[in-house]
């Protein structure tokens, strides 16, 4: 019996199910997305993106797709995801000491691309952050977006019991992306692209346990606002949220908490434990930072 095998990703592979939906059989070997038994082949799809063809018409039902195989490995990511509707995700907050980490979710279907480009939608590190104020509000208005705001309670806790910030990443950008495709229904996204801070095989292993994970369509790239404009809506979301939370905390701490993790950011610590005391830092800061013993050792002098 003749086999020939052809290797794609999973956007072929979610058209291939579709093209064979009135042949597909109910017994699945293990690993595998579909198997369709046609008159003279049967088709193996696995989820690692191998596609079995066997038996006499293997190499003619496997040049059907072959082509597209071929073009997609000499065609960038950019060039394949930048033009269909898709989910972007983000998150900032991460490498800042006071403040939560916010990961924001927004959706730009395909015929809103340009207008979210004329609009001046880029990745928000290169926004300042008063473009950020006057931006995000419009686009919160025009694209469907969902957020997530992890308080530093929570973060510390969590941080304390082992948990990697990595994983906390993951949970998060699951949990806001499944909101929003929620949100979408019954519109589907073409794909979800997340602004990698992990491999995708560590993603989905950090969620294994979780009851509702989003799978489909799913893609990490690094630096993946360059690749959909809907990521680059998200980075700006995000941070503008964490700026009003950075407002709202120091209103509350009765300080202005600076961003990042330089000096300034150690004096303002010191100040906010004279203040307050040492507890207070857990509401506001992550407090494993090495910034919490220099504001230790600026608050006893």
């Amino acid at each position: 019996m003749a086999n020939h095998v052809i290797v794609t990703d999973e956007m072929l592979l979610e058209q291939m199910r579709k093209y064979y939906a009135a042949n597909v059989t109910s017994h699945l070997p293990a690993g595998a997305l579909f198997v369709a038994k046609l008159s003279g082949c049967t088709i193996t799809a696995y989820r690692s993106g191998k596609v079995l063809f066997q038996g006499k018409a293997a190499e003619e039902e496997a040049a059907k797709w072959q082509n597209q195989t071929e073009k997609k490995k000499t065609t960038s990511p950019a060039a394949t995801l930048a033009t269909v509707s898709a989910v972007g995700s983000d998150e900032v907050g991460t490498g800042d000491y006071f403040g939560p980490i916010v990961v924001a979710a927004a959706y730009v279907d395909k015929e809103h691309i340009k207008e979210a480009v004329s609009m001046g939608v880029k990745d928000s590190k290169q926004l300042t952050d008063e473009t950020i104020i006057r931006l995000a509000p419009i686009l919160m208005d025009r694209f469907a977006y969902e957020t997530v705001i992890l308080a530093n309670e929570t973060y510390n806790e969590w941080q304390q019991n082992g948990m990697p910030q990595t994983k906390i990443k993951a949970l998060l950008h699951n949990q806001a992306i499944r909101s929003l495709t929620e949100k979408l229904l019954p519109t589907e996204p073409e794909a979800i692209i997340i602004d990698q801070f992990i491999e995708k095989d560590l993603y989905f292993r950090y969620l294994e346990n979780e009851e509702h994970v989003i799978r489909k369509h799913v893609y990490c790239y690094p630096k993946a606002e360059t690749i959909h404009i809907a990521v680059a809506a998200a980075s700006i979301i995000a941070r503008y949220v964490f700026l009003q939370e950075m407002k709202r905390l120091s209103n509350e701490a009765g300080i202005q908490l600076p961003k990042g993790a330089g000096m300034q950011v150690d004096q303002a610590a010191a100040t906010l434990i004279q203040l307050r005391g040492i507890t207070a830092l857990n509401k506001y800061a992550k407090v494993h930072f090495a910034n919490t013993n220099k504001a230790m050792q600026l608050s006893s002098k």
